[in-house]
């Protein structure tokens, strides 16, 4: 009989972004108020005889060999843990790939959890967490999800109060950023504001939606949009069709506006897809 386990894969985005310090190993010290979304992929993994893996992909631009975080989650759990059964991975793909939502992490998460579900380990997330830095820094926060600060260079996490339902515009402009090539162009002297992470703790855990919107900050921006004018662009737009706040995800290139309206955000959707790339409506989870 087959087993199978079909699992969803939430993308997140960050409503803070700081960088405090360059650490001495090249990684960049960080703190983060990290939210998980509605958007994800869907993964549907089942044993097959074969003693090894066969991953699929339903964008095919997604490598599906040994460099996709999806296989590094199964091979780090098949080794620590001496299994050798044969695994079919297909990824339904609905996150925007290099976008700055954590899509790769939160697939390489959902295989953990998977193949602890399918494999009746009966690990607790903490310990699935402790695996998950291994694969990547984004990945213990995808075990965990919902609301959280994140510390160190992401993986040091404390969850903190679940933001309210909130509707969330996406758009992810058709451009690539480099992760590792923003980082480097970092420069951490002359960064001229920087998020009061505590202060949009208070407004989280008030409800306090326009007030957190109103004060979120991202200082890779002063990299990725200095580099490529229209993200800010999207984000004056979505300002004028009613956001609350408007701010780059990650590295980039994908914005977010959160809106308390939802005919605004579809009315600001509709303007987006004309020139801004793909632009999906959501909410936090």
């Amino acid at each position: 009989m087959v087993k199978s386990v079909e699992i969803n894969a939430h993308a997140k985005i960050n409503l803070a972004l700081d960088v405090i310090s360059r650490r001495e190993d090249g990684y960049h010290e960080l703190r983060m108020i990290m939210q998980q979304i509605e958007l994800h992929d869907v993964l549907y993994i089942e044993e097959i005889e074969a003693g090894n893996i066969s991953i699929s992909c339903s964008n095919p631009n997604i490598p599906v060999d040994a460099s996709n975080l999806v296989y590094k989650s199964w091979k780090l759990m098949s080794n620590l843990y001496k299994v050798d059964n044969g695994i079919r991975i297909h990824i339904d793909k609905h996150i925007p790939v290099a976008a700055g939502l954590a899509g790769g992490s939160a697939d390489a998460a959902a295989v953990l959890k998977g193949l602890n579900t399918l494999w009746n380990m009966g690990l607790t997330n903490q310990e699935l967490m402790d695996i998950a830095v291994n694969i990547g820094a984004d990945v213990p926060y995808c075990i965990m999800g919902k609301t959280a600060l994140a510390e160190g260079i992401g993986e040091k996490l404390t969850a903190i109060q679940k933001m309210k339902e909130t509707h969330i515009l996406l758009a992810k402009p058709p451009i690539d950023v480099s992760t590792a090539q923003v980082y480097k162009s970092l420069d951490l002297d002359n960064i001229k504001r920087h998020p009061d992470i505590e202060g949009l703790i208070k407004y989280i855990n008030s409800n306090y939606q326009k007030e957190l919107a109103s004060n979120m900050v991202n200082v890779l921006e002063t990299v990725t949009a200095k580099k490529y004018p229209i993200i800010e662009k999207i984000k004056l737009e979505m300002m004028r069709f009613g956001a609350l706040g408007s701010m780059m995800s990650g590295s980039g290139p994908s914005v977010f506006g959160i809106f308390d309206d939802y005919e605004n955000m579809s009315r600001c959707k509709n303007d987006l897809e004309r020139w801004a790339g793909k632009v999906i409506m959501t909410k936090t989870i």
